[in-house]
């Protein structure tokens, strides 16, 4: 699989993936043991929203209306312009259960909330369990995989699920507090979803953003601005 650089640089280099209109910037907070606790309870609060959830775009919906992020909380999956298919990972063949020859298809997106990118996952899908209409959309759209495939009432069996940043510890003793800035990457989540009758047809890789951090100042549970 082809070497991708850090979270941080894929969303931002030109040509990776397409631009967001209105790009929210990294959001960061007076470095606070207040802060820090509240941070602490977000990430947590993301993870239980993504832990009760099979679709990772009605988790991030529900996640943009409970703290008010768009107008409209609708995710949309803004796909990269990959120049050439990568070879599918034998990893992902045999969690999928598809032989060397069955086709695979891939698709990287992010996935956006209004201004703020909250995702960017990697998607291995099997065609042929799909309905031509179902594909004909993921090729052609930006809508979100986990709307396209909703009439196949999927379930998701999550193979890693990883905090990758947390605002505990705070600064060490003395050190001067400045501000606390995230890390592009908060939580990874490495799933294959499995249609009603029990068929994987998809694997995902799921990298949740510092965007998801990104409350607007009238949300009263979100850190200090």
């Amino acid at each position: 699989m082809r070497r991708r650089a850090p979270l941080g640089a894929a969303i931002m280099v030109a040509g990776l993936l397409p631009a967001c209109p209105v790009q929210a910037a990294s959001p960061a907070w007076p470095d606070t043991p207040a802060n820090r606790a509240r941070l602490m309870m977000s990430v947590q609060e993301l993870e239980i929203t993504l832990l009760t959830h099979p679709s990772a775009t009605l988790a991030l919906e529900d996640w943009c209306a409970v703290h008010h992020m768009a107008e409209h909380p609708v995710v949309v999956a803004q796909k990269a312009d990959l120049p050439q298919p990568d070879p599918v990972p034998a990893r992902v063949r045999a969690d999928l259960g598809v032989s060397a020859t069955q086709p695979v298809r891939h698709r990287q997106v992010r996935l956006a909330c209004g201004p703020y990118v909250l995702s960017v996952a990697d998607n291995w899908y099997v065609p042929g369990l799909l309905t031509p209409q179902m594909n004909a959309t993921l090729e052609g759209t930006d809508t979100s995989f986990g709307h396209v495939v909703a009439p196949l009432d999927f379930t998701r069996e999550r193979l890693e699920f990883t905090r990758l940043w947390s605002p505990w510890p705070g600064p060490a003793a003395g050190q001067a507090m400045a501000m606390i800035v995230a890390p592009a990457e908060i939580v990874r989540q490495r799933a294959v979803l499995r249609d009603g009758q029990g068929h994987a047809f998809s694997e995902v890789v799921e990298t949740y953003t510092d965007q998801t951090l990104a409350f607007p100042s009238r949300d009263q549970g979100s850190p200090d601005p």
